[in-house]
Parts: C-alpha cells; sequence; structure tokens
C-alpha cells in the first residue's frame, strides 16, 4: 500500500512529504522507490505498473519501459554532486528533450533516431561539435543506468560521434586586445565604474594569464600573492582538479591591485577579486560575465571573439614572443589545461 514519509522537526512538529512511495517485496529483498505522485489513486496505478514490470523482467526477461525523462532527471540528480558541468548538462538535457520528449521509450531508441537528431540541430544552425557533446550526455547517461541501476538498454549513440572540423584559433591582435579593455573601462553608461573595472580586470588577467573564466571569477584574495606575483589555484578550482599555481606580470598584479583598491573604496569586505558591489548581491562572487564580455566586444567593433578568447590570446601571444610552440603546449599540459 503506498504511503507518505513523515519527518519529526526540531520543534517537536512533523512534516509530512506530500508524495507518496511504495515499497514491494521481491526475492526476499525490499525494494522502494518515490511515486512523486500526490493522490493514493495514482500512486496505487503505480503500485501496479511496476509490480507489473518486476515480474515481467523476473518472469519472461522482458525489459520494463525506460522513459527519456526517468534516465535524465534521476542522472542529473545522481551527479549534481560530483560533476562540474552540471548546469550545462541541464541545458544539454532540455535540447535533447526538445527533439525526444519526456515520454520517449528509450528501449525503442536505434541510430536512426539519432541520425535524425543531428539533422534536426544542423537544420537550426548548430555545429557538429556541440551536437557531439549533447549526445555524449545521453550516452553516458545510458552507460550509468547500465552499470548503476541494471537497465538493459542498447546504447545506439556509440559510433555515432561527428567529425569536428577546427579552423584556426581566434584571438586577439595587439591593437584588439587594447580596443577591447578600452571599451570593457567604458561601462554601461558610458563612463568608468565598478562593473567597467571589473571586466578590464578580467580581460586583462585572461590575456597575460591563461586562466579560464570560471579559475578567474572563482578566485579569492586568500590565493593572490601580490607581494610574490602569482595567483594559486587548488584542485577544487581547476578543470582537472589538479592544482597549480600562476605567475603574474606587472600588467596582471597592476589590475588585481586596482580590483582591491576600488573594493576598499567601497567598503566592501568580500573574499572575492571579482564580486558585486553595488547591487543586492553586494559581496558576492559575479558568477558570470559573458553579457558585459560581448557588450564591450560589440563597442570595439570585435567580432568573433568570446571569454575563452582570452586564453587563446595569452597562448599565441607566447608564440609571438618566440617561445617554441611546443614549450607553450607542454606549459599548458603541465597546468592541466587543453584549448
Amino acid at each position: 500500500m503506498p504511503y507518505k514519509n513523515t519527518k519529526r522537526r526540531k520543534d517537536g512538529s512533523t512534516y509530512e512529504s506530500p508524495y507518496y512511495k511504495i515499497s514491494i517485496t521481491t526475492n526476499g529483498q525490499r525494494l522502494q522507490r518515490s511515486t512523486r505522485a500526490k493522490t493514493l489513486k495514482e500512486a496505487k496505478q503505480l503500485e501496479a505498473k511496476w509490480k507489473d514490470e518486476i515480474w515481467n523482467q523476473q518472469a519472461l526477461g522482458v525489459e520494463p519501459e525506460r522513459l527519456f525523462i526517468e534516465l535524465m532527471l534521476n542522472y542529473l540528480k545522481e551527479t549534481e554532486q560530483v560533476k562540474r558541468s552540471h548546469k550545462t548538462d541541464i541545458a544539454r538535457a532540455r535540447n535533447l528533450d526538445s527533439f525526444f520528449g519526456q515520454d520517449f521509450v528509450l528501449n525503442t531508441l536505434k541510430k536512426r533516431h539519432i541520425s535524425d537528431y543531428i539533422k534536426v540541430r544542423r537544420e537550426v544552425g548548430v555545429n557538429d561539435k556541440t551536437i557531439n557533446k549533447e549526445l555524449s550526455l545521453l550516452s553516458t547517461a545510458i552507460k550509468h543506468s547500465q552499470e548503476h541501476w541494471d537497465w538493459n538498454l542498447d546504447n545506439p549513440v556509440s559510433g555515432k560521434r561527428l567529425a569536428e572540423l577546427e579552423g584556426p584559433y581566434r584571438y586577439l591582435s595587439f591593437d584588439e586586445a587594447n580596443a577591447l579593455i578600452q571599451a570593457a573601462g567604458q561601462g554601461k553608461s558610458g563612463y568608468k565604474d565598478s562593473e567597467a573595472l571589473y571586466l578590464t580586470t578580467f580581460i586583462i588577467l585572461g590575456i597575460n594569464t591563461g586562466c579560464r573564466s570560471g579559475e578567474m571569477l572563482g578566485l579569492e584574495w586568500s590565493r593572490v600573492d601580490l607581494e610574490n606575483n602569482r595567483i594559486r589555484l587548488e584542485a577544487s578550482h581547476t578543470k582537472t582538479k589538479k592544482a597549480r599555481t600562476v605567475p603574474l606580470n606587472p600588467s596582471a598584479s597592476q589590475a588585481l591591485l586596482a580590483q582591491r583598491e576600488e573594493q576598499f573604496r567601497h567598503g566592501l569586505k568580500t573574499p572575492f577579486v571579482f564580486a558585486h558591489i553595488d547591487s543586492l548581491w553586494r559581496g558576492q562572487r559575479i558568477g558570470d560575465l559573458k553579457k558585459s564580455f560581448a557588450s564591450a566586444c560589440n563597442r570595439a567593433q570585435i567580432k568573433g571573439v568570446t571569454p575563452h578568447t582570452l586564453r587563446h590570446t595569452f597562448a599565441s601571444w607566447l608564440v609571438m614572443a618566440g617561445r617554441p610552440l611546443l614549450e607553450v603546449r607542454d606549459r599548458f599540459l603541465e597546468n592541466n589545461a587543453c584549448f
């Protein structure tokens, strides 16, 4: 019989879950599942369906119907704490959902479905690299269900990876970099303000260190050593979970010093280098600079540039300064970095 869990709060009151759970004993093992149903009638229907699925699987070897929404919601929930790309996974899952639909039965998934998905995504202008990442999420989720949930599903995504034709990496010329920094310093209102300063700092730091956007935006003052001109990235801050120390040249050090002085001027006490100064989120770290970065690019009349271009620029300038390409490559590999 479906039931609802009740919990006792610290103040002595009790809390009852709005959703029914079902419990079934099979082969001496007790199995429990949340129905996400708020009515007893619906919960009983789901309980009967689950019992049928278990009987068919044990007696006839028939795999129960596995829905796309069930796969994705459970996978995203189980990997939320271990995958740094969780938010990106959610966005990719939405793109997959727009094609397959929540009620798509994965037991019927065939290679023709994958080919149709590729065709539809290409028709709306999505490049092959993005399509590969979306299909990779689906493939990984299916593999996860096979290894952790004992789902007996085929994985037709395997072998459907598209060739990714890459052109030359976009990087900023010296004139473009100067124009972008100047445009960033103008701010939304056409004059220099706190928001414009941290965008300027972000650009200068990216060009002169090669750090990723997330590494810079998550930077804390406790890991900035202006006395010895370096910043420290702990394993928890880097993409590949390995610590490294990044040297600062005079331009990067001066930008960070100006950023710190601006926070002092506003009486802002925050552990973060990039923090909101005049807003409801005062003192909290800035999570994204894509929009303000794009606005600065428009003001500077620079096209085809994203925050990641700053990283390409750093590497390209090293090569132009006479550093051997293999040395630059090895430096990025040692820093656990890849373009």
